[in-house]
């Protein structure tokens, strides 16, 4: 049996776009690399439940959108329709089923944004809030939305800005309209990257780019609000030298909280306590240079690796019991990869 991968990449060296790859669950690896689309830089992908439309970041020369793409005959993605504008392309994308929307966080222009979208894949954009603000970091110089997606019980959607420390939690209408609900503000120098939701949907943990620490997070579905619970690192003491946050996920059972860091090129996992804060299991390294994606397969049992810089992926298996990972495969070729999304 086996299970489908795509991966979001820069087109800065070799890559040519989205990709795609073959987790075999037999045989516990990694194979067949095949291009799936010719993107400019889709660093960052949504993919609808059946697979049939996906949805990408792009840049193409000075511009910077979205590309909306079908899955063929043939099994590929071909484009259907592209949105375009000035500037800097959006850092992240996601798909809202129930409202047939596309939501982007822009992290140079700090904007979130509502695109309408129907079963044709086209795009029209119905809504988008700039951020404004700055805080204590050289890269918190004005807003920098770097997540912008819905809370569990769909609700809300939450926002992410690195720039201003803060996470915004709003509303959206029938026609795609924000209404801003909540903000909440973390220790200066955070940076606030991406958020993943406790299956129960009471509970969230949240990713600091800059400070290198996971933040415990109650969220109250009554009102859309977060509360702190906790801080705690995802480097060893020892680690001086320069780390970024990139991705945090969290297994299907709640029990594990995974978090990539780039510089100490590690995967830390924490096991989930009974209060629902964290503590720490173990450091992993990743086997290749800036791990800034990876995803859990669906089944809970391997867990997939991106490195932007060394063009490899890496595979693990994860202990389902202790959470714990052993590393299956490293140095398997594939370029500039900046996303992991199981299909």
């Amino acid at each position: 049996m086996t299970q489908k991968v795509l991966l979001g990449t820069y087109t800065k060296r070799d890559s040519k776009g989205v990709y795609s790859i073959e987790l075999d669950l037999n045989e516990k690896k990694l194979s067949n690399l095949q291009v799936e689309a010719e993107v400019g830089s889709p660093t960052y992908l949504a993919v609808t439940e059946n697979g049939e439309r996906l949805y990408t970041v792009l840049k193409n020369g000075d511009k910077g959108g979205l590309n909306a793409l079908k899955k063929t005959d043939d099994g590929s993605y071909a484009t259907t329709d592209v949105y375009t504008q000035e500037g800097s392309s959006p850092c992240y994308v996601a798909y809202d089923a129930k409202r047939n929307f596309v939501y982007t966080a822009n992290y140079h222009t700090g904007e979130v944004a509502v695109f309408k979208t129907d079963e044709n894949g086209s795009l029209t954009l119905a809504d988008s809030v700039q951020h404004s603000g700055k805080s204590v970091h050289e890269n918190q110089k004005s807003a920098h939305a770097h997540y912008f997606d819905l809370t569990p019980d769909e609700k809300y959607l939450i926002a992410c800005d690195l720039g201003t420390d803060e996470v915004v939690t709003y509303e959206v209408d029938e026609e795609g309209k924000l209404s801003e609900v909540d903000v909440i503000s973390v220790a200066p120098g955070t940076g606030p990257r991406h958020i993943v939701f406790h299956p129960n949907g009471q509970f969230a943990y949240l990713f600091g780019e800059l400070s290198s620490d996971v933040l415990a997070l109650s969220y109250n579905s009554e009102n859309g609000t977060l509360s702190h619970l906790q801080t705690i690192s995802s480097i060893p003491e020892e680690h001086t030298e320069f780390n970024g946050g990139a991705a945090i996920r969290i297994s299907n059972d709640g029990k594990y909280v995974y978090a990539s860091n780039r510089g100490h090129d590690s995967i830390v996992v924490y096991s989930v306590k009974e209060d629902f804060t964290l503590e720490l299991v173990e450091y992993v390294p990743t086997e290749g240079e800036i791990p800034r994606d990876f995803n859990i397969d669906p089944s809970g049992q391997f867990v997939v690796v991106g490195h932007q810089d060394t063009d490899n992926l890496t595979l693990f298996e994860r202990d389902t019991e202790t959470g714990k990972l052993s590393l299956l495969q490293k140095d398997v070729y594939a370029p500039e990869v900046v996303c992991v999304v199981f299909l």
